[in-house]
């Protein structure tokens, strides 16, 4: 007996110009692809692209030291951020480990 394990799948649609679709076709064709599978593994490629752009934080070597000699001996806190954590330990909730919050006035 086997199983067959079911995968959900979503759906993408786009409209294009007719000479983007044209462009596209050619290009699948040439990497023997149907027109879906090389635009699905194409976009997917960018988005794996720019997840990881975004996730990795490059310095050079004298960012990076500069960097970790702040994390060992930050700066003292200010009043502004004493201040935050006053606020941010008066509205936290314990019990949900959520704080009560409420938008800002709009200033006029």
């Amino acid at each position: 007996m086997t199983t067959t394990a079911l995968i959900e799948r979503g759906r993408i649609t786009a409209r294009v110009p007719l000479a983007v679709q044209e462009t596209l076709e050619m290009a699948a064709s040439l990497m023997g692809a149907t027109l879906n599978q090389f635009v699905v593994q194409a976009a997917l490629h960018e988005a794996e692209r720019i997840i990881e752009q975004e996730r990795v934080i490059r310095m050079s070597v004298r960012d990076t030291k500069a960097f970790l000699a702040t994390l060992d001996q930050p700066l003292p806190p200010n009043d502004k951020l004493k201040s935050a954590l006053e606020n941010y330990l008066a509205r936290r909730n314990d019990q949900t480990g959520t704080i009560d919050w409420a938008p800002r006035q709009k200033r006029i």
